[in-house]
């Protein structure tokens, strides 16, 4: 009865990771568990985020460090839920009624140089289109859908996503 309990709290999301002059945003949907129990984003070590932030903009170390090295190239991250209740890690299991978006047109408005935001799986694009008042967002911010880094999507090699993320983030690795 209590492991019933303890996966029926709301799991809650972490702060954005952002530094003033940030020029990109990149949202998943809500910490799995893993991620949770390390307070770490992406910490499933099979999840590709990390190895991909390493060949894209050469981000590795400590999760303090590689953390930091986001913010000095302007990367922000998040994600598009801050709590929601959620069975295991999967993103088919986040329960839609009760959900609880972050606040996008705060952070959008304190966060303003950026320019794009990407969405890790189709998931977090799903919910921040159910969830965000896009009309309140300036839409000049160009928004990307990019293959999940998640082990759970396993139809694209690491080589398939590391294309498709440089594809779009490359050209800010170069400024």
């Amino acid at each position: 009865m209590a492991a019933i309990e303890a996966t029926s709290k709301p799991a809650e999301g972490f702060p954005p990771i952002a530094g003033s002059d940030a020029r990109i945003l990149i949202l998943g949907s809500l910490p799995g568990q893993r991620s949770i129990a390390e307070q770490q984003y992406y910490a499933h070590p099979q999840n590709v985020f990390w190895p991909i932030m390493r060949e894209l903009f050469g981000i590795e170390g400590s999760y303090a460090g590689r953390c930091e090295q986001l913010v000095i190239n302007r990367i922000a991250l998040w994600d598009v839920l801050q709590s929601s209740l959620r069975l295991g890690s999967m993103d088919a299991n986040i329960r839609l009624d009760g959900a609880r978006a972050n606040d996008f047109v705060g952070f959008l408005a304190a966060n303003s140089e950026i320019r794009l935001i990407v969405f890790n799986g189709r998931k977090a694009e799903a919910l921040f289109t159910k969830f965000v008042n896009i009309e309140a967002i300036d839409d000049s911010i160009l928004r990307v859908g990019l293959p999940s880094t998640s082990p759970a999507y396993a139809a694209m090699s690491f080589l398939e996503k590391l294309k498709a993320w440089r594809g779009t983030l490359g050209p800010a690795a170069n400024g």
